[in-house]
């Protein structure tokens, strides 16, 4: 197992739309602007930035790409980085913060709900579709939220071609391979339940640490990216994990939704990044146009800002999109 499965299992074995915004800020490059925006959800309000190509207007329009994050992620990590490449290459990009998590409303913080999250995207969506500059909708889900991506895909026509870069894929047999097996997933389990039932008696989100040292009492020790300044360790992220998740991660079935998806999909993934048995399982399952590229060498941080990693997921990307 990768370094990120390790951590994981060490813990396991442990225990109605509306939009408002500022006026586009040009980046250094002059390649894009970064546009403030608001949309609803779920009865909060959902905070992102809007990434949108120099020349892009409501007489030139392009498509649009909601572009999601690793789980306990908010939209200045990796969603921002790819959302900057996409808008580099042409594609109006929305990076935001899920509710609960971020700059996003929801009173219960840091909360990893599959699907709140779903329902965010499919919001998020429909949000672009109401844009002057948007051609259409596509998604671009990254590591956890590749399975939420999927999902609201196969819930929603808003999504026309679906991207999983780096995708988290997971099904009741490799959470059980994941964290500890039957036991440990049973003890996650119980955990979550009580954090709930806690959090609804006293009205306080059960939280721990995201992440922090290796041996630390947080949800990943020692890991990559997440623990680096500059990277993962940034001042706009809480670093914060709501026990109450862990039934809704468990049990969420990532897999499942590839044969109701009818858009094309690409998956961009290496067999040294996090469970790539997931990704091929999920593959092979799709029924519609789909392809893949498999990558050497690189690892599941890599793909978060190794600058070739990144470069090389956002050219196949774009590819896609143009070709579909």
């Amino acid at each position: 197992m990768n370094k990120l499965i390790k951590s994981l299992a060490a813990t396991a074995a442990a225990g109605a739309i509306t939009a408002c915004g500022t006026a586009g800020t040009p980046t250094a490059d002059a390649a894009y602007t970064v546009e403030r925006v608001t949309f609803e959800s779920g009865g909060e309000t959902l905070v992102g930035n809007l990434y949108i190509p120099a020349g892009v207007d409501g007489e030139n329009r392009t498509d649009a790409v909601v572009v999601t994050g690793a789980w306990t992620t908010i939209k200045e990590h990796m969603p921002g980085t790819y959302a900057a490449e996409m808008a580099k290459r042409g594609e109006i990009a929305l990076a935001f913060d899920f509710r609960t998590w971020g700059e996003s409303g929801g009173a219960t913080r840091s909360f990893e709900n599959p699907d709140n999250k779903i329902e965010d995207i499919i919001a998020a969506g429909e949000f672009l579709a109401t844009r002057p500059e948007v051609d259409g909708v596509n998604g671009l889900g990254i590591c956890a939220s590749a399975g939420y991506m999927a999902t609201a895909a196969e819930q929603s026509p808003t999504f026309q071609t679906i991207a999983l870069v780096a995708p988290w894929l997971h099904n009741a047999a490799i959470v059980e391979e994941v964290y500890g097996g039957a036991d440990g997933v049973a003890g996650l389990i119980e955990t979550g339940r009580n954090a709930a039932a806690t959090e609804a008696e006293t009205g306080a989100p059960q939280l721990i640490p995201a992440t922090g040292p290796e041996g630390s009492a947080s949800l990943m020790p020692g890991v990559p990216y997440y623990t680096e300044e500059g990277l993962g360790m940034i001042p706009e992220w809480e670093n914060t994990f709501n026990l109450a998740s862990w039934e809704g991660w468990l049990t969420f079935d990532g897999v499942r939704a590839a044969p109701g998806i009818s858009q094309p999909l690409m998956i961009v993934h290496s067999e040294d990044a996090a469970i790539p048995a997931g990704a091929h399982q999920f593959f092979a399952d799709l029924q519609s146009d789909k392809e893949e590229l498999w990558l050497d060498g690189i690892t599941q941080f890599d793909f978060y800002h190794r600058e070739d990693a990144v470069t090389t997921a956002s050219d196949a990307v774009a590819a896609f999109f143009a070709n579909h």
